[in-house]
């Protein structure tokens, strides 16, 4: 079977979704076994079982050619490693396609590659309110570069290093965009307040004991001034995001029109 649906049966601890379709996400690749790995723990794997996502893996290995299902060859011009077919690619791609009846335009269908655009909050959350997306999880030294434009297929990358395949890449993406969906995370404040979701890096958070091996909860935090809090909250997730990652605070700057201190 080239479709394996890797969603456990329902379960009680989130609501049963709505009579509408699940968000779906359609993974190609050579290790179905690698899936539903750390997806199935958690708030994303409670949404799977409660059926409010499903996860859909389609083996890239059935579509191989000849009796040992090749799936890749030697890169045109010569170099190191080996290229995926682009027939085989494609053929697992179609596969993926007869299997929805959304709109293309309601479905990205994306390559995760080092090379690729940087995957960010931004498209998780646009993702989230699409009816799924598709994910090829690349191997090897990707694929041929025809069935990119073939299908135009949106190249993403994790970050700026390289990992072994695309799996563990595929499942942070699914992660990332599963949370998002509503009901999934409970707490929709939560979303609201992490890091990115307004642009800024999130602020230190603190619990109980107030006092840990001499060291104490800021004071603003308990004085119970919920004014003063968002305030000192506010500041410091500015001041983080200047310190950590100077191009996300210049980003910031430019959107609410400041200068780089900060001031308009």
């Amino acid at each position: 079977m080239a479709r394996r649906d890797d969603r456990p049966k329902p379960e009680d601890d989130l609501p049963r979704a709505d009579s509408g379709p699940a968000w779906r996400a359609q993974v190609v690749t050579l290790f179905p076994e690698a899936f539903p790995g750390v997806l199935q723990l958690s708030l994303a794997g409670s949404a799977l079982k409660a059926g409010i996502w499903s996860l859909e893996t389609i083996d890239l290995r059935e579509f191989g050619i000849g009796r040992h299902r090749q799936v890749d060859d030697t890169p045109s011009g010569g170099g190191a490693g080996m290229v995926i077919r682009p027939d085989v690619a494609a053929a697992a791609l179609e596969f993926a396609a007869a299997n929805r009846s959304e709109d293309a335009s309601a479905w990205p269908v994306v390559c995760l590659s080092p090379r690729g655009r940087r995957f960010n909050d931004a498209d998780a959350r646009s993702w989230s309110r699409m009816r799924g997306v598709t994910l090829f999880s690349c191997r090897f030294e990707g694929i041929d570069q025809r069935l990119i434009e073939e299908f135009g297929i949106e190249e993403i990358s994790l970050g700026d290093f390289v990992l072994s395949g695309g799996e563990i890449a595929a499942q942070a993406l699914i992660d990332a965009t599963v949370r998002l969906i509503p009901r999934v995370l409970g707490n929709q404040e939560s979303a609201d307040c992490e890091s990115f979701s307004q642009g800024l890096l999130e602020y230190p958070q603190y619990t109980r004991p107030r006092t840990w091996r001499n060291r104490q909860v800021p004071e603003i935090l308990v004085s119970g001034h919920h004014g003063k809090i968002a305030a000192w909250r506010r500041t410091q997730s500015e001041k983080l995001t200047r310190e950590r990652r100077p191009d996300l605070w210049r980003s910031y700057c430019a959107k609410h029109g400041l200068n780089d201190e900060g001031g308009s």
